[in-house]
């Protein structure tokens, strides 16, 4: 018994001595980098500093106090983690490096591996509606449905995501009908080609949908993004789909530097390329916008030292070209380089009636940014919860920061949109009509709350739709 408890106690005093001691000097270190990153990378510091009222300088002091104060690395790792909650930025994150695992078998599909799942769809709140009727079936891209509301009839319609990789048939598809091997290696120009003809299909489905409400004989037209987390730049596309009316979009914001420097000089360059084998009327547009990406690139590479502004600003959330009817840019190659939207085969306002678009708090980024752009244009109604406030994200892989200690990788927001009233977008989307729902209430829950108020929204909706 007193060899077994001699044994015992050297064991753990040899543990002991194994186990490194808690210093907070590593963890100071990493807190130093990511002051450095928000104080030059940072799209919205002065949103920080100014909306929120956060003193960015203030903070990171009272993070080194704690730091020094902590006991353990899991304490200090919860200390960072507390930090970037308090921000209340949707696209500030930290990204903790993960523990070694077992090697799992990679997925033996195509489709798997390129990140096509359904994970994050649901029916939102459609099936929950009184009286809701199906139209077209659960499996749909855009799952919709009937309701009738005061004897006016309402189409439902179900946005998960705005990317395709919600809806593994869309990959399964353009796989078949480009002859790839389902359980083949596919590199970056294979994955690329499947991608392009999914957001082909994507789009299809979403005018199909739109007109199956319409001949379904719906009048009014109810978008559900709750709970919908973004996408990518195709959100335009699916908005002027939607849109009764011609969309304007936001402007946007750029962090000065390298990063948006490298992004200005490269699209100039590509457009003075265009330039040369175009028509002449052609080549003049190109040429002159070819000279406002010189300007931004001269916008980016100027350091703001004092009293000047911290972002510089050049273009729109679509490119260097804020609206423009479907089809402007047809048969010409370099139209995406001016505006994003012309890459997908989309027709504006196939949807010529009023619409309400429902969000939540989980309403986030891309999902934001349709909702606010057909907001600012009064071409919706927004009901629901003020949504997540994850505003503008990260453009060409964004500039990531690895912490040196802890490995952990900062990201932070490289751009800002602008709305109609000069804010910044990362506020989130105040609805016109507010919902008392939460992001966790059950799905039953938050249909009920919103169908009290569904009759008041389609009477703003048929104001909106009269005094255009």
């Amino acid at each position: 018994m007193k060899l077994s408890c001699a044994l015992f106690a050297g064991l753990l005093a040899a543990g002991s001595a194994l186990a490194e001691p808690y210093s907070p000097e590593p963890w100071l270190a990493d807190l130093e980098q990511m002051r450095q990153a928000f104080e030059t990378k940072y799209a919205n510091r002065e949103w920080l500093m100014r909306d929120r009222e956060i003193d960015l300088a203030a903070l990171f002091d009272r993070q080194v106090k704690r730091l020094r104060e902590a006991d353990s690395e899991v304490a200090a790792r919860a200390i960072f983690d507390r930090m970037i909650r308090y921000i209340g930025d949707g696209h500030v994150v930290l990204i903790w490096p993960s523990p070694a695992t077992a090697a799992v078998a990679p997925a033996t599909d195509v489709c798997t591996r390129l990140g096509y799942n359904t994970n994050n769809t649901s029916l939102g709140l459609g099936p929950s509606l009184t009286g809701f009727q199906r139209v077209g079936s659960e499996s749909d891209p855009f799952p919709a449905g009937m309701i009738t509301v005061q004897g006016a009839r309402v189409g439902v319609l179900r946005i998960n995501m705005f990317v395709p990789h919600a809806t593994p048939q869309l990959c399964e598809s353009a796989i078949a009908e480009l002859n790839i091997p389902a359980d083949k290696p596919c590199d970056e120009r294979c994955a690329d080609a499947i991608l392009t003809r999914a957001y082909d299909k994507l789009t299809i489905a979403l005018q199909d949908q739109v007109r199956a409400l319409q001949a379904a004989g719906a009048k009014q037209l109810l978008v559900d993004i709750v709970a919908n987390g973004g996408g990518s730049e195709w959100v335009h596309a699916a908005a002027r789909v939607i849109s009764p009316r011609p969309l304007q979009s936001a402007p946007s914001g750029f962090v000065r530097g390298e990063h948006w420097s490298k992004h200005w000089r490269n699209l100039a360059n590509e457009l003075r390329t265009a330039a040369a084998k175009a028509s002449p009327s052609d080549r003049s547009k190109l040429l002159a916008w070819a000279a406002e990406a010189d300007a931004a690139r001269q916008e980016a590479e100027k350091t703001c030292v004092t009293n000047c502004e911290w972002l510089g600003r050049a273009g729109f959330a679509t490119g260097l070209v804020a609206n423009a009817p479907s089809g402007t840019f047809d048969g010409k190659p370099w139209g995406v380089h001016v505006f994003s939207p012309a890459q997908y085969p989309y027709r504006d306002s196939v949807w010529r009636a009023p619409v309400i678009v429902l969000v939540d708090e989980y309403t986030g980024s891309a999902a934001e940014d349709f909702a606010a752009t057909l907001q600012d244009n009064h071409a919706s109604v927004i009901v629901g919860g003020r949504t997540a406030g994850a505003g503008c994200g990260y453009t060409n892989g964004g500039t990531p920061t690895t912490l040196n200690n802890s490995r952990a990788v900062l990201r932070l927001p490289d751009c800002v949109r602008f709305r109609t009233d000069g804010s910044n977008a990362v506020n989130g989307v105040i609805p016109d009509v507010l919902v008392g729902i939460r992001g966790q209430d059950s799905v039953k829950f938050k249909a009920k709350l919103f169908e009290a108020k569904l009759p008041e929204a389609m009477q703003l909706a048929e104001k909106q739709m009269a005094a255009r």
